[in-house]
């Protein structure tokens, strides 16, 4: 019996003593439409240690919720970059930007207006 009374009590305080391993965070990411939203959470989500990913077509916001125990916001930010999206201080190469469909060149100003007047195809 005291045994037993020993193990619950281990077992309670390691619980009570673990921090969370989850973090949040919100990051800017260039993009303009569903495409670059499809682009970009699967960049994130296959992503080691990342656990949500969204990302708002119209406000840019990518909120994440991550395991800051397997990664960390500098590593996302690299992974974001390599499918060809500007994140904050990262930017895509040319050849990972130029790899996106056409549609989705957020540097062009005239493919961020078409977006914004519904012209895109």
């Amino acid at each position: 019996m005291k045994n037993l009374l020993i193990a619950l009590f281990l077992i309670t305080s390691t619980a009570t003593f673990a921090q969370s391993k989850n973090e949040k965070a919100t990051l800017e990411v260039d993009g303009v439409c569903g495409m670059c939203k499809e682009r970009i959470e699967k960049a994130c989500i296959t992503s080691k240690g990342v656990k949500s990913a969204i990302w708002d077509v119209e406000t840019h916001e990518l909120a994440l919720i991550y395991n800051a125990q397997k990664t960390d916001l500098a590593t996302i930010k690299k992974r974001i970059a390599s499918v060809g999206h500007d994140v904050e201080e990262v930017k895509a190469t040319d050849e990972a930007y130029n790899s996106v469909h056409p549609c989705c060149r957020y540097r062009d100003q005239v493919v961020k207006d078409d977006h914004k007047t519904g012209k895109t195809d």
